[in-house]
């Protein structure tokens, strides 16, 4: 019988005693220790309880990719891929035999291994010839001298300079010795027609006779993870150019592009390094050489790293040993303007559909687009236009659906002399284009007898064919928004448009105004609608029991992308109700005047009752303004001027000049001021509210 891992951390305390049985030394959970898989030169390793998997892991802060349970220490000590199942399942049985745990049905213990390897994983060298591995006991840096005037023309032949080199640690050696892979000791000397230099690192150096025959070996303890110019990469950057060598990382690092190579173009990459560097880089982009085997090499990689959207960029060069790679590129005269010409060039292939989709929404400011007239408006302030979202909002019983009414009233009223339509002013539709209501919260009935309502207050005996209404309560909520959009299509070429759509329970169409994901999905649906149907879709949408925003996610979401929202309120003092803007595209919601409308039982319908009093308008712009003080300060207790500003043009939708008038106003009224640890910031009055 196979094991489990479950059964291997019973057995072991959670993986504990595997790490005890692994990691020789006295270290202790909990407290750091030297690393004793590589040369750890500070104590950043420490194991750990795990309080969310309830296990033991092992991290090792100096060593990125050294993180992980038991089975990743037994298969990084064994090199063996937890993620491969057989050999996750060989890690198993060398847990259970090492421990004498039992567990299997291979009983025989084996014995400690000892690995003394770095993490990273190591890179392969294929092109054996041009690599050599020197096996000194000890590095010495070989004997330096100064770059003659030949070598420095050398480099300069690609644009590099003496600060570039100075820069990225190269040399010029005047001889290098070692021991050959046959245990021959040599030394080369440099001549003025071979000259050496080197690529000095910690510990080696890699050395490079452009000019011989055995153009490239290694002095010293050659790097399991060999890559050039990493420590001289700026922290976040546009794009990463990986070359096939040294001298072309020098190269584009002369030219202030950004550069690394591995050892070889042959050589494996290690997914780590490429994993961060995509964080880093918005374009990591292969420039290898344009012969046979950069070319084969360059199409691995990209496939092979294509989930971090590596690029391939191939130089139009002829791929003869003269010409082939990027320092070749630039020797030949070419430089940084024609190589990213070359980049921008590639990047139009790639984003080339994107940009065939962008072509259609681009402006075009020789033809600007029509403004359409504004539908709904309210003392000649518009509130909803043609392509934008309109939310109705209150609590209940406020009178929303009245005031609904009274909209969709003026929406399909044919009476030249108009109607009231409670304080809002709606553009008459005169083209009988289609008139739309979905509502998902009243029975049939109820509709019905709002419809009614509506019909008689439009002057209408009958409803005109293009009037749609339909109670959605039936529905589920997936066939709701099905329906909304077929019925719409077929509307819009049926009646040569549509003036207005109204959605009476915009809530109902998802599964809960907190999911936030579908509720931007269906924001980002009707806001495209409404901008292809050239139409208004008004929506309605509860309160928040706060009184201050829309309900969940959805709210939040509408309050972002609607070009207006509108409160309706009641008013006990009169038994009327008020109608509040909260937000409008153009301009501040809190100098839209409060509009008034109640029932008149002469007229058995509700009628408008004008304006609120001027005095009064002033009291609830101080009240509003101090509700939303009290939320912006319950999050904290001081900001800062800037920070207010922010603060206010979120919750209000305003912009920055308009927020500030409104913290002068909040400042004149006592709603705000100075305070703070120093006294330089804002804070919030403290009165008897």
């Amino acid at each position: 019988m196979a094991l489990t891992k479950e059964e291997i951390l019973q057995a072991t305390n959670g993986g504990l005693d595997v790490f005890r049985y692994f990691i020789p030394g006295g270290w202790r959970v909990g407290k750091k220790f030297l690393n004793p898989f590589y040369d750890d030169k500070n104590a950043s390793c420490h194991v750990y309880f795990d309080t969310k998997s309830k296990i033991y892991k092992i991290k090792d802060f100096g060593e990125i990719n050294f993180v992980g349970d038991c089975f990743f220490l037994v298969g990084f000590i064994h090199q063996k891929n937890c993620s491969d199942r057989h050999e996750f399942i060989e890690i198993l049985n060398l847990i259970d035999q090492a421990l004498g745990l039992m567990l299997g049905d291979q009983s025989k213990p084996i014995a400690r291994p000892i690995l003394t390897r770095k993490p990273s994983p190591p890179i392969e060298v294929k092109r054996e010839s041009e690599v050599e591995q020197l096996a000194p006991l000890k590095f010495e840096v070989p004997k330096i001298k100064d770059f003659a005037e030949a070598e420095l023309d050398f480099w300069r032949q690609y644009g590099i300079s003496i600060e570039i080199l100075k820069q990225y640690s190269v040399c010029s050696l005047i001889e290098i010795s070692g021991v050959s892979k046959e245990g021959i000791p040599y030394t080369l000397k440099s001549t003025s027609s071979e000259p050496i230099f080197g690529y000095l690192g910690k510990n080696y150096m890699k050395v490079y006779r452009p000019n011989s025959e055995l153009r490239f070996l290694y002095s010293g303890i050659k790097p399991e993870g060999y890559v050039f110019g990493l420590e001289q990469l700026p922290t976040r950057g546009d794009v990463l150019f990986i070359t096939g060598g040294e001298k072309d990382v020098l190269s584009l690092a002369a030219r202030g592009l950004p550069a690394i190579c591995f050892n070889s173009e042959t050589a494996n990459i290690p997914k780590s390094i490429i994993k961060r560097l995509s964080f880093r880089f918005k374009h990591v982009t292969l420039l290898y050489d344009v012969d046979k085997t950069g070319l084969e090499a360059s199409i691995k990689h990209a496939e092979t790293f294509a989930d971090y959207d590596m690029r391939r960029l191939v130089l139009p060069l002829a791929g003869t040993k003269t010409e082939k790679d990027i320092s070749d590129f630039f020797r030949i005269g070419k430089t940084k303007v024609d190589l990213m010409r070359l980049f921008s060039e590639m990047l139009d292939k790639i984003y080339e559909e994107t940009m065939s989709v962008l072509q259609s929404c681009e402006i075009d400011f020789d033809n600007p687009p029509v403004k359409p007239e504004p539908l709904v408006t309210i003392n000649d302030v518009t509130i909803g236009a043609p392509g934008n979202l309109l939310c109705i909002t209150g609590s209940e019983g406020s009178g929303k659906t009245n005031y609904l009414g009274g909209i969709i009233s003026g929406a399909i009223c044919l009476d030249e002399k108009g109607i009231d339509t409670l304080g809002t002013q709606i553009k008459q539709n005169l083209d009988r284009k289609a008139v739309l209501v979905y509502d998902t919260e009243q029975s049939e009935d109820q509709l019905y007898k709002n419809l009614t309502f509506i019909l008689k207050r439009s002057n209408l005996q009958k409803p005109p064919d293009w009037f749609k209404a339909y109670c959605m309560v039936g529905l589920s909520r997936k066939d709701r928004m099905q329906s909304i959009l077929q019925s719409m299509d077929k509307f819009y070429y049926q009646f040569g448009g549509i003036h207005m759509v109204v959605i009476d329970g915009i809530a109902d169409l998802i599964d809960g105004v907190n999911d936030e994901e579908k509720s931007v999905q269906l924001v980002e649906e009707l806001f495209r609608l409404a901008g292809i149907y050239k139409t208004l879709i008004v929506v309605v949408l509860h309160l928040a029991p706060s009184g201050l925003k829309l309900r969940g996610h959805l709210g939040s979401e509408i309050q972002r992308k609607a070009a207006g929202i509108l409160s309706v309120e009641k008013d006990d003092d009169n038994n009327s109700s008020v109608i509040k803007a909260l937000k409008v595209r153009d301009g501040s919601p809190l100098e839209v005047p409060l509009v008034q409308f109640g029932w008149d039982k002469e007229k058995n319908h509700h009628v408008y009752l004008g304006e609120k009093s001027k005095d009064f308008h002033e009291q609830r712009k101080v009240d509003d303004l101090t509700d939303i003080a009290r939320e912006i300060f319950g999050r904290k207790f001081s900001l800062t001027y800037q920070e207010l500003v922010v603060a206010l043009m979120d919750a209000l939708s305003v912009r920055d000049r308009q927020a500030k008038n409104y913290i002068k106003y909040m400042k004149d009224n006592k709603i705000i001021e100075k305070g703070g640890e120093n006294g330089a910031e804002l804070v919030l009055v403290e009165a008897p509210f």
